[in-house]
């Protein structure tokens, strides 16, 4: 069902949702790709979460602008065109009756089908593959008082030059590794430090401190350009609050008034103890209205205000 940032309750609906492979629709069930396409193979490709909201799809040209760029950066031509792109995700949607609230879709591109297991890109025999699946899945709603567990993990967040934490790419072992070692701590999420010992981001969301009526994140070179993130930042600064983009250690965590991650599917969640040592034991001012502030956000872009 989920942990921490990403619990839901199971829905029944799911087990019949149809998924868009490469333009078609299939039944969960028959929905497949060939043991020899790249994602599978390699973890070769690129991805997004996205959330629907009032049967609009949040922010999605800047989900779109992350998605391509990745691509681009890894020489892998994802075949059609934004607008294309576009057209299969409502369609799905669409089949699945799916225009309200309450739906998640994973987005997934890869390189496509290789004619043997093998890195080369040269030999990839056909299109990408372009995987859309939706799901009847929100966040459940103690997830934005709830006050998280993270512990942080030996599993550093690397250099640009071993695989740029930036792009959003399949291959999470690194981060599966920390979810792991947080978990076996009995945390709800990792927390990963940067080559340099600074505090990065966690494994599935980002991660912000509040001290002194101020809002410090990482500097954000060793962690993903995350959609919500930037948009906190983003609202942060619109509404006159200090934000600052930063190398912090976990001694400031430690001393810090408030904290909370962000991600895609839940949005703000605050958190309320870091290895041990207590933030607080309920949601900080500054958390809830960062949190009404991106709500009415996500309100105005999905109605086009």
């Amino acid at each position: 069902m989920g942990k921490g940032t990403h619990s839901y309750a199971a829905d029944a609906r799911n087990d019949s949702v149809i998924i868009d492979v490469n333009g078609e629709h299939f039944a969960r069930p028959d929905a497949k790709v060939s043991v020899f396409d790249s994602g599978f193979m390699l973890g070769d490709g690129v991805w997004e979460g996205l959330r629907v909201h009032e049967g609009r799809i949040a922010f999605l040209s800047r989900h779109l602008e992350r998605l391509y760029r990745g691509a681009k950066a890894i020489a892998m031509d994802i075949g059609i065109s934004q607008e294309q792109m576009i057209d299969r995700l409502y369609a799905v949607l669409g089949a699945n009756g799916m225009d309200g609230d309450g739906v998640h879709i994973r987005l997934m591109v890869t390189r496509g089908i290789r004619s043997t297991p093998y890195q080369d890109p040269r030999v990839v025999i056909s299109t990408a593959t372009i995987v859309i699946i939706p799901e009847w899945k929100d966040p459940v709603p103690e997830t934005a008082t709830n006050m998280l567990n993270l512990f942080t993990v030996h599993v550093r967040r690397g250099y640009p030059d071993v695989q740029d934490p930036k792009l959003n790419s399949h291959s999470k072992l690194n981060c599966i590794t920390a979810c792991i070692q947080a978990t076996q701590a009995g945390a709800d999420e990792a927390l990963m430090l940067d080559p340099h010992g600074f505090v990065a981001t966690c494994n599935s969301t980002h991660f912000f401190i509040v001290k002194n009526g101020e809002v410090w994140t990482s500097s954000g070179d060793y962690c993903l350009d995350g959609i919500t993130r930037g948009m906190v930042i983003e609202i942060a600064r619109d509404a006159g609050i200090p934000v600052f983009e930063r190398n912090f250690s976990l001694i400031d965590v430690y001393g810090a008034n408030e904290a909370f991650t962000t991600g895609t599917f839940a949005g703000l969640a605050p958190v309320g103890a870091v290895d041990g040592r207590e933030i607080g034991t309920e949601r900080g001012p500054m958390v809830e209205r960062l949190q009404k502030l991106y709500l009415e956000r996500l309100h105005s872009d999905v109605s086009g205000a």
